[in-house]
């Protein structure tokens, strides 16, 4: 296996910022931030650009990887159980991300299932798991291809289902203005993909 999950999953330079580099950013984003409109001299609006630029930091904090996320167990299937239909289903996990065409945010939830191979993720890592690849600049059907693969990759998933909900932000606050829509995305990989009971059952367990 990779190290994909310890490390980012590709290379990101600039983010280990020196003091001279930040302040040169937050100087940037002051001229963006007033060039819009924003008074900076006020008691309120000072500091602004230094914490506009730390919110953009934090919510892309996925570039960086994440340690924690390989915790496996031992499958406990019993010998002979062949354990084809066995489902293992997390959710809803909440996330929100950046879209990369506008960098306004998306935001939903998550349902995940797997059937195991020889080992089982602690629980909590399918919600590290989501967030890792969230908090990046995306689009909604990367992120449950990533989520999908990486689950996979990280514990040998004999079959894994993603279906991820999400309402827009780009579609809210600018362009047609649609501020009730919710965009629903599937993807079904290994006995998923393969058997339509799996897939039944799932979509209704997450309904």
């Amino acid at each position: 296996m990779s190290n994909i999950f310890e490390l980012p999953a590709r290379e990101q330079p600039g983010r280990d910022w020196s003091p001279a580099e930040r302040e040169r950013l937050e100087r940037y984003a002051a001229e963006i931030l007033a060039a819009l409109g924003l008074d900076l001299d006020t008691a309120g609006t000072r500091d602004t650009p230094r914490r506009f630029l730390q919110a953009l930091y934090d919510a892309t904090a996925g570039y960086e990887g994440d340690p924690k996320l390989r915790t496996l167990f031992p499958a406990e299937r019993p010998e002979g159980v062949e354990g084809r239909h066995a489902q293992i289903i997390e959710g809803p996990i909440g996330f929100y991300a950046l879209c990369e065409h506008h960098a306004l945010p998306f935001h939903g939830r998550v349902h995940i299932a797997y059937v195991a191979g020889d080992e089982i993720l602690g629980i909590s890592k399918l919600t590290r798991l989501v967030r890792l690849y969230a908090r990046r600049f995306t689009v909604q059907e990367r992120l449950a291809e990533e989520i999908a693969d990486g689950l996979v990759e990280l514990a040998g998933a004999r079959g894994v289902a993603v279906k991820l909900e999400a309402s827009h932000m780009c579609t809210a606050m600018r362009g047609v203005e649609e501020g009730g829509s919710v965009t629903v995305t599937t993807v079904w990989r290994g006995l998923y993909d393969e058997d339509e009971t799996l897939r039944s059952e799932f979509l209704t367990l997450t309904r």
